[in-house]
């Protein structure tokens, strides 16, 4: 084999190694293995995923988990392929948003980042009197709220857009409205949202858990039972979701304010790290600023391979 070859092998897997080690001699159960790099997860085909009714749920549901293939990991540098990864300090030191998100793409990457369902709300605060009472009876109450900040990702899709920041010129406006509109109308065609309100409940794989259109004055226990039902029934499946991630090298990490987040070690040099999560989202920090905890897990590590 031709020396300069041999030299950008040797180079390219040493990015998914730790330290000096050869990857050859990594298990690969290892969490710094070359091997199992990503996992991602993927919607099912079918949005209407398994139906749940009275109090029941049926069949598995999250048995359509499956692995990204490292060929199809996109580097947006073939030469630096560390180039434009964000930083993890700005992930964990990200303010907390509203109750309600209004992107899935968010809803998506908090649900599989927090292993929490999503509550999906239809509705038209302009139009529809029985949001307006889902609202007022449930959504707004503070015993709701507060579970639903421990156990869910909500989503709030809005038929009613508007756009009216001042700092927009006219066109602008019109342009983000047509935008807004086109979003809206692709969510509610994905997810058969027929009328308002209609709630749905997915799972961080993007399975739907539950499904209801319109809402009767007086039925807020009977609904919230219903999503505390689909909730229990997701966190029992992510749990084991996230044993199987254990076993690839995926882990608990938390920055020095408490913040936390999954994700797996794919690269470790001189106490720079890079780490992906499940959804294939790739951050990369240093170790001083990583927790205590976590700091003596990248110690014991390097012990155990005699790495200085």
């Amino acid at each position: 084999m031709d020396a300069e070859l041999k030299i950008s092998l040797v180079t390219l897997a040493s990015l998914f190694s730790f330290g000096c080690s050869s990857p050859d001699t990594i298990p690969e159960e290892e969490p710094f293995g070359p091997t199992g790099i990503p996992s991602e997860i993927r919607a099912t085909p079918e949005f209407d995923g398994i139906p749940v009714r009275g109090g029941r749920n049926v069949g598995p549901l999250m048995a359509n988990v499956s692995v990204t293939p490292q060929e199809d990991i996109i580097f947006t540098n073939p030469d630096d392929p560390d180039a434009g990864i964000p930083e993890l300090d700005e992930l964990m030191a990200a303010p907390k948003r509203g109750p309600w998100e209004e992107s899935i793409t968010i809803a998506r990457q908090l649900a599989v980042r927090e292993g929490k369902p999503i509550l999906i709300w239809f509705t038209d605060t302009a139009r529809s009197p029985m949001c307006k009472a889902l609202s007022a009876e449930l959504f707004s109450k503070r015993d709701f709220g507060k579970w639903a900040g421990e156990h869910l990702v909500r989503l709030r899709v809005d038929s009613n857009v508007s756009v009216d920041d001042p700092q927009l010129s006219l066109d602008e406006k019109i342009t983000q409205q047509s935008e807004r509109k086109r979003y809206v109308k692709i969510l509610k065609e994905r997810y058969k949202a027929l009328g308002h309100p209609t709630l749905l409940m997915l799972n961080p794989s993007g399975e739907v858990l539950w499904k209801e259109t319109g809402y009767k004055r007086g039925e807020a226990d009977f609904v919230w039972g219903l999503i505390k039902q689909a909730e229990v029934a997701s966190s029992h499946q992510y749990k084991k979701w996230r044993k199987q991630l254990n076993k690839k090298g995926y882990r608990e990490w938390e920055g020095k304010r408490g913040r936390k987040v999954f994700a797996k070690l794919v690269s470790y040099s001189k106490g720079d790290l890079i780490l992906i999560e499940p959804g294939g989202e790739r951050y990369k920090t240093n170790e001083s600023r990583l927790s205590k905890e976590d700091r003596g897990w990248i110690e014991e590590q390097k012990r155990i391979r005699g790495i200085e």
